[in-house]
């Protein structure tokens, strides 16, 4: 703890859940990565799949300092593609195993008792970011929610010929700035994507950044893609879907960018 010169330890997290994609409208859709990175002495994590949800989990639940969880609303119950460890197989019997261990069954639950997996020791590095898409062109930097999204808009750009390095950052601070540089260095772009409101946004810190750690690397100006600066969330999907990067404005933020020259 910094306000003891490293005598008292503050092993505490919190586990907000943050973020867009279950129509919570006005009052349940807000993203606060901004807020969370202001406030100095926490370690700060967001997860975009569940095998990284357990790993920062158990980071954060071991370090003797604070710690914030952020937990994307709309990525709570997708499955993962990596097996957790202590779970079944990823098979479709493993799955069904896994059903009913854990989900209560319909009507008289009196009796019914969960048979949680066995709980193993795997935790992901806290500040180690993780590439999880390997491309020339441009490099896109992103966690949470967003972070299929540009999965899914790298891959689908690579019928036009352009290949696009994706990084999950995993942990917003201290986040892995030794990746990201190497990333950017090796492609000339950037693109920053969350879903926070644009207005003082963290990725605007790390625009700033990369303008001064990576000028004369640059072949094209770095962007940031990220919420709209509205008041609140609408309740209609299309409302939804116009506040926060999507597919569609993701795929054509990477498109520019990689034809754009400085």
């Amino acid at each position: 703890c910094w306000t003891s010169n490293g005598d008292w330890h503050l092993p505490r997290t919190m586990m907000p859940p943050v973020g867009r994609g279950i129509r919570g409208s006005i009052h349940h859709s807000h993203s606060f990565d901004a807020t969370a990175t202001h406030i100095p002495g926490f370690k700060i994590v967001m997860p975009s799949n569940p095998l990284d949800a357990y790993g920062l989990m158990l980071a954060c639940l071991k370090e003797p300092n604070p710690t914030m969880f952020l937990k994307p609303k709309a990525l709570l119950r997708i499955e993962g593609a990596e097996q957790i460890p202590g779970e079944p197989p990823l098979t479709a019997e493993g799955k069904k195993q896994l059903k009913e261990m854990i989900d209560a069954p319909l009507g008289d639950r009196t009796k019914w008792k969960p048979k949680w997996p066995e709980l193993t020791d795997y935790t992901v590095e806290l500040g180690k970011a993780k590439v999880v898409r390997t491309g020339d062109h441009v490099t896109v930097v992103s966690y949470g929610r967003t972070l299929p999204v540009c999965v899914q808009a790298a891959e689908a750009l690579e019928g036009e010929g352009i290949t696009t390095e994706v990084i999950d950052l995993r942990t917003l601070w201290p986040y892995d700035w030794e990746t990201v540089s190497a990333s950017i260095k090796h492609t000339g772009r950037v693109l920053f994507v969350n879903e926070d409101t644009e207005v003082t946004n963290f990725g605007e810190h790390l625009v700033r950044r990369t303008v001064e750690d990576l000028f004369y690397e640059l072949e094209a100006r770095p962007r940031l893609l990220a919420g709209a600066f509205v008041p609140g969330v609408g309740l209609a999907d299309n409302l939804e879907m116009a506040s926060v990067p999507q597919l569609g404005t993701s795929t054509e933020a990477i498109r520019d960018l990689a034809h754009e020259r400085a």
